[in-house]
């Protein structure tokens, strides 16, 4: 199990510019001005780091389903799904209003979270699956807290509601397992290894590549909240101009 995470548990942290190589260091700088407020790096990084959690952790889920072998492992997936749907509902609508471009594939480095799940089977996938994924939710918790406290854009601000939301859940249910090592899980929140930014960023979208749309359970418990540019009547706006 060492081995698996060691080279996946960095899943979110990616480029400020997505399939761009030359990444800029600085998060605060604002890049649009748009009607929902202004538009930071960061902000826009926030945005595709949550879409692209979804397009691992989603197809992960569905996995759990079929090779879970504890109710508890069957429940968190379930979780999986429905929380990551309705996040990329919520990705794929504000995406185009703040003109930011979210990636249809995983990362390089996600895609190893996959295929490590994907080989494992029995008590072993019960045991990388939990661990893995409380130790990739617990290193974004801190991140959304940061977003959500100082982003002065609104729809990002509703984005990392539910985000926080999402997360907390999906920690609470990884941990009702009872398969987390914590000692394991903190360490690596911690001191993740360092990996080239090639391994980290999602590739961008081919033009004219239809967009992944990550469906939601027929059973599913869980809406994307309203957006302000819903609530307002604004959703079809025009993009901001992005400097």
């Amino acid at each position: 199990m060492g081995g698996a995470l060691s080279i996946t548990l960095v899943a979110l942290a990616y480029p400020s510019m997505l399939g761009v190589s030359k990444v800029s260091s600085s998060p605060d700088r604002v890049i649009a001005q748009t009607q929902w407020g202004p538009l930071t790096e960061g902000d826009r990084d926030f945005v595709v780091k949550v879409r692209a959690a979804g397009l691992w952790e989603y197809p992960v889920g569905q996995m759990g389903l079929k090779k879970g072998q504890s109710k508890a492992v069957i429940t968190a997936s379930k979780h999986l799904i429905d929380g990551h749907a309705a996040l990329d509902a919520s990705c794929r609508k504000i995406g185009p209003m703040l003109n930011i471009a979210i990636p249809n594939q995983p990362s390089p480095q996600q895609q190893g979270f996959i295929n490590t799940l994907n080989a494992d089977s029995g008590a072993q996938f019960d045991k990388d699956f939990a661990n893995i994924l409380r130790i990739t939710h617990g290193s974004i918790f801190n991140t959304i807290a940061k977003i959500r406290s100082t982003t002065k854009n609104t729809l990002v601000r509703t984005l990392a509601d539910q985000a926080n939301d999402t997360v907390l859940d999906h920690i609470t249910v990884m941990e009702q397992t009872g398969l987390v090592d914590f000692d394991q899980a903190l360490f690596q929140q911690t001191t993740p290894p360092k990996l080239p930014s090639s391994d980290l960023t999602p590739p961008p979208p081919a033009a004219g590549q239809p967009e992944v749309v990550l469906t939601p359970p027929v059973d599913s418990t869980t809406q994307p909240p309203a957006l302000p540019g819903e609530s307002s009547g604004q959703a079809a706006a025009p993009s901001p101009t992005v400097r």
